[in-house]
């Protein structure tokens, strides 16, 4: 599933295309949508929440979730897609560029004022203006004895990281994944640590890693072989959301 730093530049590119500019062409290919036409709207805003992205008008907020396929792409007027058109969901132009929604897994329009009702139960957004890391310790420690591999997943304690910034931000704190939150010293460090890495990836892309997908080759500490585990069972989370990478020498399990 793509990251909070995915999404935020995501939103970037949509805002230099969108924001400021009245739309000429909406096409929602969801059926729920499909009469809805919102030519002649002016798009005061993009902005993004964790993995959430919002396109608005005076009006309406247009909410979008990528999940595990989505992708926005931005083209001029009459260039040919670079993804398969029956894949498009969302299409809104304007008189110089043309954002389309590809394989999205969420359309939804709001009203403006019920925007805020897609993000409350959502933690503090790692790539927002008003990130509070107080609050993201204090939704973690509510459960002290969840893996804090699992605990970092959860947007609901905070808000853009998924499977590689968990795996990064274990590595880079020495910490077991599989360590309860509430054996962990210094959790502020490892939220700050958290938004130090997804901020590095959206000022200076592309994405660099040491430890996520490496399987079988050396860390770059120390050289040991990094592995892949699944932590317990949550029944939120699917199979492959559940394969964390480390190093068994440079975070050895809890005891």
């Amino acid at each position: 599933m793509p990251e909070g730093d995915t999404v935020y530049l995501a939103a970037a590119r949509l805002r230099k295309a969108l924001d400021g500019k009245t739309l000429t062409r909406s096409d929602f290919r969801v059926p729920r949508y499909a009469t809805l036409d919102l030519r002649g709207q002016p798009v005061e805003s993009v902005g993004s929440y964790g993995k959430h992205l919002f396109v608005r008008t005076p009006e309406l907020s247009i909410h979008t979730h990528l999940k595990m396929e989505g992708v926005w792409r931005v083209y001029e007027p009459g260039q040919r897609w670079t993804k398969p058109g029956f894949t498009a969901r969302l299409i809104l132009g304007t008189a110089d560029a043309e954002a389309v929604g590809f394989s999205l897994g969420l359309v939804r329009v709001l009203p403006r004022r019920d925007e805020h009702t897609a993000v409350d139960h959502l933690g503090p957004d790692l790539l927002g203006p008003n990130w509070d890391a107080a609050e993201a310790v204090r939704r973690l420690t509510a459960r002290p004895e969840r893996p804090i591999g699992l605990a970092l997943l959860d947007q609901t304690n905070l808000a853009g990281i998924g499977n590689i910034y968990r795996s990064e931000t274990c590595y880079l704190r020495r910490i077991h994944p599989a360590t309860p939150v509430g054996a962990i010293d210094d959790l502020t460090a490892l939220v700050e640590e958290s938004r130090r890495i997804l901020l590095q990836a959206v000022t200076s892309p592309p994405r660099r890693v040491l430890v996520y997908g490496r399987q079988r080759q050396p860390c770059r500490r120390c050289g040991t072989g990094i592995v892949v585990h699944l932590l317990a069972d949550d029944p939120t989370l699917s199979r492959a959301d559940r394969g964390i990478y480390f190093c068994p020498r440079c975070t050895p399990p809890p005891t």
